[in-house]
């Protein structure tokens, strides 16, 4: 959904690559920094394989990459950017520093918060959102978006800086 709403800021369409993805290219405003974004045609823990064919494809470094992704860890509607570490038990991040050979890449992590009582976290991270959900999410699916566009025009940091909360 990130990568959707980037796409339409960037008037790029999705279409289908060799490397097992989909991918749109385009812009980050007029002059901003070119994005290339990939779906990966695979499920999200099998998506080691695409990113590192994309990395591959484009010549990029997995410092270059920034990739969005759901985190129970973090509460529903809050967003955290880091760069670097382990997979933190997240499967897809698992399989892309096993493909890519590294962990040292940013990521974009979209709080869908814990599952209630004892609801498997696969089946938690698969359902529909909630009404209650449904009504926050386009705003932070925009937050997620303008951090993606800040990291990738403004650096690292300035994004942390930008969307992190004070205290957190």
């Amino acid at each position: 959904m990130v990568l959707a709403e980037l796409a339409d800021r960037a008037n790029a369409v999705f279409r289908s690559q060799k490397t097992n993805a989909m991918v749109a290219e385009g812009r980050t405003g007029l002059e901003g920094p070119r994005l290339v974004l990939a779906k990966p045609n695979s499920f999200m823990n099998l998506s080691g394989g695409p990113v590192a064919a994309l990395l591959r494809f484009y010549k990029l470094d997995p410092e270059q990459l920034i990739v969005v992704h759901d985190e129970l860890d973090i509460p529903f509607d809050k967003l955290k950017i880091k760069f670097g570490g382990g997979h933190g038990g997240h499967n897809g991040i698992r399989d892309i520093i096993s493909a890519v050979g590294t962990g040292d890449f940013t990521r974009v992590r979209v709080g869908i918060g814990r599952p209630p009582g004892r609801q498997p976290a696969a089946d938690f991270v698969l359902r529909d959102f909630a009404s209650t959900e449904r009504s926050v999410l386009p705003n932070l699916l925009t937050d997620a978006a303008d951090a993606v566009e800040s990291i990738a025009r403004d650096g690292l940091t300035a994004a942390q800086l930008r969307f992190h909360t004070a205290g957190e």
